[in-house]
């Protein structure tokens, strides 16, 4: 004799009834609030980061740095390097969370496969991870805007738009790299992370102009995912907003959409099979 279910009445027991989408991404992120509130300190490094290479390179390396001109405009170094490390802190905090933290949850700790024991699926975990990996990129991002408003560093109303920027580049990159993830079966394969991590960090005209480069090389530098948010949040905190913000958004959001799409069908794969 096998004992009833619970649908959610206590008067009329049943067949489980399954979670939305919204009360499923709810309950996963604030799992992952109630964990990480433990250890706070850890988010600080992702945050004083971009902070220590904007004091040493955008304000150390800017002294020594007449300036130059974007999209028409002069612009000191500093301002031009900040908006740049503003993007690679949502890069950074994404590409933590949805890397080393989902590996051990999928191939050692088995959460994954707890929460499915539940009326949560393959999507609800998939959206639940990756919105928790942006959220946790933004904060970084929102607390590194308000240095560069306390240095100086923003000079348009258009920088409203900068955090929701830095939360679209979060949300793509935790995504892609998520469903990287579901691919690596040991520590090692983190190397490959590194492989790609590092390239982009210096060569997404983070600290210098794109027009550094010659031909191909700078065609390949401009289709790079990290550049594209490198120049949406230069544009808007510059106020140089051109067509090519239009094209980073576009960009950025099919990249998250792809990412989301690999992930669920990978948590089909490992874990309903």
């Amino acid at each position: 004799m096998t004992a009833p279910t619970y649908d959610g009445d206590l008067d009329r027991p049943g067949r489980v009834t399954p979670l939305g989408p919204w009360q499923a991404l709810k309950m996963i992120v604030l799992r992952n609030y109630l964990v990480y509130r433990r250890v706070w300190k850890l988010f600080l490094t992702g945050f004083l980061e971009p902070v220590f290479y904007l004091l040493s390179i955008g304000i150390g390396v800017g002294q020594l740095v007449e300036g130059f001109e974007f999209n028409g405009e002069p612009i000191e170094y500093a301002a031009f390097v900040a908006p740049g490390m503003l993007a690679a802190s949502a890069f950074n905090g994404a590409l933590l969370d949805s890397t080393y933290n989902v590996f051990f949850k999928l191939r050692y700790d088995k959460l994954y496969d707890q929460m499915l024991a539940t009326p949560l699926t393959t999507g609800d975990v998939a959206r639940g991870e990756i919105v928790w990996g942006q959220l946790r990129g933004g904060s970084y991002s929102a607390a590194f805007l308000v240095v560069m408003l306390a240095m100086g560093l923003i000079d348009s109303w258009w920088a409203l738009l900068a955090l929701p920027a830095a939360l679209l580049i979060g949300f793509a990159f935790s995504a892609v790299f998520m469903s990287i993830t579901t691919f690596f079966k040991s520590w090692q394969d983190f190397d490959k992370i590194t492989l790609v991590q590092l390239p982009l960090f210096l060569f997404s005209a983070t600290f210098f102009p794109v027009t550094a480069f010659d031909g191909w090389l700078r065609w390949v530098v401009e289709a790079t995912p990290l550049y594209r948010g490198v120049v949406l949040c230069r544009e808007l905190t510059t106020g140089s907003v051109t067509v090519a913000s239009a094209v980073s958004v576009v960009y950025l959001v099919a990249m998250g959409l792809v990412g989301l799409a690999v992930v669920r069908r990978r948590l089909d794969k490992l874990l309903l099979t």
